[in-house]
């Protein structure tokens, strides 16, 4: 039994295309940006002696690379490959 998912098979929910809609307008280099400021918001905290709150905030680095291919990807393929465009777009007409 093949129990993979294809493409506009299932559609995603309306909270994660609020969600997706509000990133979306954010350039990919805001969230390289931020994975950046932490790695040096980490590494002032640690010079500092604050071995835990470096540690927190070095730990931001791969959720803001990980949102930011994310939002790369929504960006280049769409939202939701089950919504159709209007009648017209994208067609060659």
């Amino acid at each position: 039994m093949d129990h993979r998912v294809r493409s506009g098979e299932i559609a995603e929910d309306q909270v994660t295309a609020l969600m997706e809609s509000y990133t979306a307008q954010l350039p990919s280099s805001f969230f390289l940006g931020a994975a950046f400021a932490s790695v040096i918001a980490s590494l002032a905290l640690k010079a500092q002696g604050k071995d835990h709150m470096a540690l927190f905030v070095g730990q931001w680095v791969a959720p803001f690379l990980i949102i930011g291919t994310y939002n790369k990807m929504v960006k280049q393929h769409g939202s939701d490959a089950r919504v159709a465009e209007p009648s017209g777009h994208g067609q060659g007409i």
